[in-house]
């Protein structure tokens, strides 16, 4: 009897065991896997810009004044030579008939000196012969040549005054067509910044009163590239955007100037990159935000590897994966190889192969013992444990 129950204890105390160790091994990892494929891979680099009209024509007024008419509003399609806006010219005319006036008296003036002239030099001529008969004195020969010339000095002088009053003149005309605010190009309105009873002074400097984009069909994107990518961009590369207002369509243009001046914000060096693009049908509007891709690099038909596989690193359960491989400094991974891991086995096996290009999805295999159609490991799943099972150190309760 003793026997038997010393037999039940130990096949009780071994089922135990058992019990503990079946409830507390981990469970086997679960691998999520992705094929290769061939297909084509652009590598692009991304930035951000704002949309601007190729041209914009800022409009302002050479002559002070108060607005009285306004012929155009925001969006206004406009010609050039249109009138878009009026100051009031009551002041401009009153001085354009005084000027007139005085440049007409001016003219009068010059008539008389010239009449005068005219006798002066009759007069002279006349004692000249006198004085050769004898009948008048030098003393009267000479007075009349003195009046002879200041008769021709008095012509220069009025010539002289007809010349100030008429440029008097020229510039109250202008002045009274400078009231008349017209457009210099063809384009729309996209900005004004006046209304009727306001006064403008262009004493100091001109005011701007209007923005005009003179070609909206034809627009651009001013975008900021970071310093280490711009070594790769190129005039002429093909770059595709979206906006916020339309995100299901992707527009395209080109890639028009590199500018070489640095704009530096917080220590961060940029450089202006212009995209180039077509807005026949409008839809595009200055000052959109653009989320640029210009196009660096294109392969077509190329055997490509979901970036993701190149991310995993097995890991155990409870452990955070910990990279295996460390690269030297001033080398970069892909010039020392990378690795990615195939299920073999029901094990994650490493294969070692050298990359290319990427478009942040997927990455070129350019060497490597792997194949079309062959699965690769893209991430690791831990099945959730068993109920009843534990991690503490006293195992199952009774």
């Amino acid at each position: 009897m003793k026997k038997i129950v010393v037999l039940s204890l130990s096949v009780l105390v071994a089922v135990t065991v058992g019990l503990i160790f079946y409830f507390k091994r981990s469970p086997a990892p679960v691998y999520k896997t992705a094929k290769l494929e061939k297909g084509a891979i652009v590598s692009t680099v991304t930035a951000t810009g704002n949309l601007n009209a190729v041209v914009m024509v800022q409009v302002g007024t050479q002559v002070s004044g108060t607005i009285q008419k306004l012929f155009v509003d925001y969006n206004s399609v406009v010609k050039k030579g249109q009138a878009i806006a009026q100051i009031d010219p009551a002041i401009f005319s009153s001085q354009l008939e005084q000027s007139r006036g005085n440049y007409q008296i001016a003219l009068a003036n010059l008539r008389k000196a010239k009449a005068s002239i005219t006798e002066a030099a009759r007069t002279l001529e006349r004692n000249r012969q006198l004085l050769k008969d004898g009948v008048v004195s030098q003393a009267d020969f000479d007075a009349a040549e003195t009046r002879y010339q200041e008769a021709r000095a008095g012509v220069k002088a009025a010539e002289g005054s007809v010349g100030q009053t008429l440029g008097s003149y020229r510039q109250a005309e202008t002045n009274l067509r400078y009231a008349t605010i017209k457009s210099p190009v063809n384009g729309i309105i996209v900005s004004k910044n006046v209304d009727v009873g306001q006064t403008v002074a262009a004493s100091f400097q001109t005011p701007t009163l209007f923005t005009i984009a003179q070609d909206m069909t034809k627009m651009q994107i001013d975008t900021s590239v970071d310093e280490a990518d711009i070594g790769k961009i190129r005039v002429g590369q093909a770059a595709v955007f979206t906006v916020d207002a339309y995100p299901e369509i992707q527009f395209r243009g080109a890639v028009a100037q590199v500018r070489n001046s640095a704009i530096i914000t917080q220590n961060v060096v940029t450089y202006d990159v212009v995209i180039t693009f077509e807005n026949k049908d409008l839809k595009l509007k200055p000052g959109m935000t653009a989320n640029v891709n210009i196009e660096i690099m294109r392969k077509a038909d190329v055997l490509k590897i979901p970036s993701a596989a190149l991310r995993f690193k097995p890991k155990v359960a409870g452990e955070e994966s910990k990279p295996s491989v460390r690269n030297s400094p001033g080398k970069t991974a892909r010039s020392v190889g990378q690795r990615v891991f195939i299920l073999k086995d029901e094990k994650a096996v490493p294969v070692l192969l050298k990359t290319g290009i990427t478009d942040d999805s997927f990455v070129e295999v350019v060497l490597g013992k792997l194949q079309q159609g062959e699965e690769v490991i893209v991430e690791q799943i831990f099945p959730k444990k068993k109920p009843g099972s534990t991690t503490g150190s006293m195992g199952p309760r009774f």
